[in-house]
């Protein structure tokens, strides 16, 4: 190794130490923060409350693991959503089966009012989401359940920006077909 080179590695392992990983109170709140949107948002986009929990799990699993330095509290959200989109995508792409027993509920989720009910109204709206290419879902559950704006959708789905604008249209139009023009 030149003396070149041990300056720039010894300069990346002080930037390393410099940006230190969460400590587990800020984990804990990171998480606490977070958890329920990310949860909503891959059972959404996987079509499965199961495959939600194993894919969440995973997600903040490989956060931690990165040990990536952040800009700030969005920037961190921001490479979870990413973390989480690509293990969906990568699940569909392996089109695992689906865990046996498949619930149709998520009550975790319902604020007031019968599980029942909830349940009817959002049927349709599972039925279309499941219909479609996970990043069709993904981008309409990031730009209406969660208001994220075009730059953001881009960058989590790893999509130019100015494309976003197209593929969120096509996407609800898609959705609208499903819905039977609803």
């Amino acid at each position: 190794m030149t003396v070149a080179g041990a300056e720039i590695l010894h300069s990346k392992l002080e930037g390393a130490e410099a940006a230190t990983p969460m400590d587990e109170e800020a984990f804990r709140a990171f998480y606490d923060r977070t958890a329920r949107v990310l949860w909503a948002y891959l059972s959404r986009i996987s079509g499965s409350p199961q495959a939600a929990d194993d894919l969440l799990q995973e997600s903040y699993l490989r956060l931690i693991r990165s040990g990536a330095a952040f800009e700030s509290e969005a920037h961190r959200r921001h490479y979870l959503f990413r973390i989480a989109t690509n293990l969906a995508r990568d699940r569909h792409r392996r089109r695992e089966p689906e865990p046996r027993a498949v619930s149709e509920r998520d009550p975790a989720f319902v604020r007031d009012g019968d599980v029942a009910a909830h349940m009817a109204a959002c049927s349709d709206l599972r039925r279309a989401l499941k219909n479609m290419k996970p990043r069709e879902s993904a981008m309409l559950w990031l730009a209406y359940a969660e208001g994220s704006s075009h730059e953001e959708i881009g960058r989590t789905l790893g999509v130019r920006t100015g494309a976003v604008r197209v593929l969120l249209f096509r996407a609800r139009r898609k959705l609208r077909r499903l819905l039977g023009g609803r």
